[in-house]
């Protein structure tokens, strides 16, 4: 079978083997360059929209992009290629990165800076030629990508390089000549160029340029060139300078052996290309003479210090003047965070200084160390820093020296005044993740579960892999169970007799919080959930929204949580496991019953909010005016609502199993059916008959009647929607019976509408349409009315009065379209199309079918989408164009495979009949 193939690093394109699959416009080129740029990681849908759109989207970009979305999986399920998965806030392509060029790049330039000469020169050559033009060829201008061409840019100087270590001087000349004649600031590959020509005995053509250069960078700059290039310069007036080899040779002044104070690193370094080469990049800056400072920040137990340090040996012949290291303690949990004043004395130590010579006053020792440093070639890194005040004092002056900083915080203070790079340092990559468990505990089948439940921190992982080699006895498999129950997972990742372990590691971050940021991480740890906003911290701190906010942002600050989109937050599941103790230890009961009232009645209130933009509601629950419009999030429309709803729904699962585990029946039963309304866009079996059965059994223990049959109700149109056994035909008998009891006639008519519905799939038609007929003249507004002359036309059909049934559908879709209500537009449109078709009108069946596949498609109803495919191909085998109806079918297949297994069957066989 052929691969499927992704190239971003040229005109953006898809590949089917070598044959390119058209795709579409800019637009949708966009969308999948920013999913390939993230392969396996959310892209949130703000995101998505800012880089196509910029500041100025139109008023329809969600719905453009949820269609694009679309488009491209069924591109993609053509093919056979990897999936394009919904993950609130956004979208997540589940493929390999080494499908995509760009990551392909990487992990050629990464095992180029391990090889000899000659075999990285063959592999930079390989990484160049995955360029075929200009990155993200036929985006949109908005998108930007800049990364790219200094990967470009990385790799070529790279392979150049490799080549003068191979004495390739004739070649490289030919090369690098017109390069430098288009770009004279381009001072890397200039002293590249001086390099060929003076190694080739073109010693006057290498001085000649280099005051071509200077005279480029004086007048465009106003600046001589860099150092690097001042120190070739000198060499070649010297007639001085070495060939080049895989040893940088040492600076002329500073003869002397280098300074070596790097601890010692892991003996292999477990994924980490993109970050790997990041510092690479900025390898490559500072040798062009730019102030370099890089801060790899990350939460607890992320490997930021195994990263820089295992990087830092790997690129140390680059710094020919030494590497300066110290440990800040700035998370340290037996010490104190260390003063500048002690860590300069110990540089200073390091430095040659005698200890008598160091001067007592802080701002002295700067100056010394700074004097001492300058002009110098030197890689400094600080590791566990707690503040960027802990920092300045520390950073060197001079532009040829890089400092790499490491902290759990970020220190956005140095970004500000030292225009210092930061980078956050996220968890493993899956495959990586095994890899550094089969490192220290080898190879084993339920080493991807063990990961998993690491959640891929590379402290849990070392810790689950040193667990499994320390002892014969334990088996993975009981490795798996203990880590499987959360309630001893982080217990299970401590190892025996150490103070060293994921939960330490967490507790050190949080007993450094301040104070009402500590109270706010507490507060989360009550909330039911896996993922949290402004607008629900606000409501459990009884806190304005603003100020929410900031604390949000100011822990995210110190990598606590992250905020994986615009004001959406989440901790790693193992902080948040941490998060649910600390607030077992910490709140009293009553503190955590009111965070889970305040989380309840938050989604109560936004929920019906939403589910009023989703659809027209029939029943008696309004919560308008609970919330000020200020504490809620901005729902215009029905693209928002839906969004809410797909990024909080794991939110509002868990909201109702807490509140149903507090006792809390009356909030549970109405979370429930508020939220019923998201199935129109959710087609979820097990999630939708969890929630409608805890919401009938919470009614049931309230004692509340309208609520038992509300609930019931809502679970028989999931029986109907998904053809479950008797079609929920108790639950709709059970209802009307009980709405005898409730004086509400919204009530009454739903619950004959829905025990209509159910008799007909019975088959009792002459019953439902009596009963259906009923409901038609009592319902007390248009909404009950639409949905009941819809269902009456139904049970019509099956009774064979197509002429009734044809008239009471258009009268439905009359309705639904005077309502906005565009899941009902879409239903009654298939059926208009299925009613046509049982009377011979092909033409208005497929014209009423692909009006209704537009519309399915723009709003995303993937169940509505599978049935209209369907419909389609039984139109298309009418008329007689088989081809067509079966590339239609095969399309239902598709999609029902993924939100409807249970009708696969019944199109597998029509499809049969087609072959």
């Amino acid at each position: 079978m052929a691969e499927c193939r992704f190239q971003l690093l040229g005109p953006v394109q898809l590949f089917d083997g070598e044959t390119a699959v058209p795709i579409g416009g800019p637009g949708v080129r966009g969308l999948l360059a920013l999913l390939a740029l993230k392969p396996g990681k959310v892209v949130g849908l703000d995101e998505i929209i800012d880089a196509l759109w910029g500041h100025d989207p139109p008023a329809t970009a969600r719905t453009i992009v949820h269609g694009n979305v679309s488009h491209l999986r069924r591109i993609l399920r053509d093919i056979d290629g990897p999936s394009i998965l919904t993950t609130p806030p956004g979208y997540r392509l589940a493929v390999e990165p080494d499908r995509i060029d760009v990551h392909r790049a990487h992990t050629l330039l990464d095992r180029a800076s391990l090889a000899t000469p000659e075999v990285a020169a063959g592999l930079l050559a390989e990484a160049l030629a995955l360029w075929q033009g200009p990155a993200l060829g036929g985006v949109p201008d908005s998108l930007q990508a800049p990364e790219l061409e200094d990967l470009r840019l990385a790799v070529h100087g790279a392979r150049v390089d490799a080549d003068l270590d191979l004495g390739r001087h004739a070649e490289l000349i030919v090369e690098l000549s017109p390069i430098v004649r288009a770009d004279p600031l381009a001072e890397r590959t200039a002293g590249q160029l001086m390099r060929a020509l003076y190694h080739a005995g073109r010693r006057g053509d290498a001085l000649e340029l280099y005051r071509t250069v200077s005279r480029a960078t004086l007048r465009t700059l106003g600046v001589e060139p860099g150092a690097e290039l001042r120190w070739l310069h000198e060499r070649v007036l010297n007639d001085d300078l070495p060939v080049r080899t895989s040893v940088v040779p040492a600076a002329a002044e500073e003869p002397g052996k280098p300074i070596s104070q790097l601890p010692a690193a892991v003996p292999s370094l477990a994924g980490r290309a993109g970050e790997l080469a990041w510092l690479d990049s900025l390898v490559t800056r500072a040798e062009a003479g730019e102030t370099t400072i890089a801060i790899v920040t990350g939460t607890a137990g992320v490997g930021k210090s195994s990263l820089v340090v295992w990087w830092a040996h790997r690129v140390a012949r680059r710094f020919p003047d030494g590497v300066l290291f110290a440990s800040l303690r700035g998370f340290d949990p037996h010490h104190p965070p260390l003063e500048p004043a002690e860590l300069l004395t110990q540089f200073l130590l390091g430095l040659g200084v005698e200890t008598a010579k160091i001067p007592e006053l802080l701002h002295e020792r700067v100056a010394l160390y700074r004097s001492l440093i300058a002009g110098r070639r030197m890689l400094v890194l600080l590791d566990d820093a707690r503040t960027a005040e802990q920092v300045r004092p520390l950073l060197p002056p001079s532009a040829r020296t890089m400092t790499v900083v490491t902290s759990r915080s970020r220190l956005d203070g140095l970004a500000v005044s030292n225009a210092a790079k930061q980078r956050v340092l996220g968890t493993l990559a899956p495959d990586d993740a095994v890899r550094l468990i089969e490192e220290l505990a080898g190879p084993a089948e339920l080493n991807p579960a063990l990961a998993r439940l690491c959640g891929y921190l590379p402290l849990a992982l070392r810790i689950a892999g040193a667990r499994l080699s320390a002892s014969a006895q334990r088996t993975a498999e009981e490795l798996v169970d203990e880590l499987g129950n959360e309630r001893t997972r982080l217990a299970g990742l401590q190892i025996d007799g150490a103070e060293e372990g994921v939960r330490a590691a967490f507790d050190v971050s949080f007993r450094g919080l301040p104070g009402e940021i500590a109270e706010t991480f507490l507060q989360l740890g009550a909330v039911p959930g896996v993922m949290v906003g402004p607008h629900l911290m606000a409501a459990v701190a009884q806190i304005p929204v603003v100020e929410a906010r900031r604390r949000l942002r100011a822990l995210a600050a110190h990598n606590l949580i992250a905020e994986t989109a615009r004001d959406v937050f989440a901790p790693h599941d193992l902080v948040w496991l941490y998060l649910r103790e600390l607030a077992e230890q910490e709140l009293d009961e009553k503190e955590r019953d009111e965070a889970i009232g305040w989380t309840v009645r938050y989604y109560q209130v936004v929920a019906d909010r939403a589910r009023r933009r989703l659809a027209h509601v029939v029943d008696p629950l309004d919560f308008t005016g609970v919330l000020a419009d200020e504490a809620m999030p901005p729902l215009t429309g029905f693209a928002e609502a839906q969004d809410w709803f797909a990024t909080e729904w794991p939110n509002l699962l868990a909201a109702l199993d807490a509140a149903y585990a507090a006792g809390r029946h009356d909030d549970v039963w109405r979370l429930a059916l508020l939220g019923h309304t998201y199935r129109v866009a959710c087609p979820l079996l097990d999630e939708w008959t969890r929630m409608a059965d805890l919401g009938v059994a919470a009614a049931e223990a309230a004692g509340d009647v309208a609520g038992q049959c509300w609930l019931r109700l809502a679970r028989c149109e999931i029986a109907l929607t998904f053809e479950l056994p008797g079609a929920g035909l108790a639950d709709a008998e059970r209802a009307r019976e009980l709405s005898a009891r409730v004086p509400d006639a919204a009530l009454s008519t739903a619950a004959d509408l829905n025990l209509g519905r159910a008799l007909s799939r019975r088959g009792e038609h002459e019953k439902a349409i009596e009963r259906l007929t009923r409901a038609i003249a009592q319902a007390p507004d248009v909404t009950l009315r639409g949905q009941a002359l819809s269902s009456c036309a139904q049970a019509e059909k099956r009774a064979g009065r197509l002429p009734d049934a044809i008239a009471h559908q258009l009268a439905g879709l009359a309705i639904d379209r005077a309502l906005g209500d565009d899941d009902r537009v879409v239903v009654s449109l298939d059926k208009l199309a299925e009613l046509s078709l049982r009377a011979g009108d092909l033409a208005a069946a497929e014209r009423y079918v692909w009006e209704a596949i537009d519309l399915a498609i723009s709003r995303e109803f993937a169940a509505r989408e599978g049935g209209l495919r369907l419909t389609l191909g039984r139109v298309l085998r009418a008329r007689g164009d088989l081809d067509s109806a079966r590339e239609q079918l095969a399309l239902s297949v598709r999609i029902y495979e993924r939100v409807h297994p249970k009708l696969v069957g019944e199109v597998r066989a029509e499809l049969g009949e087609l072959q």
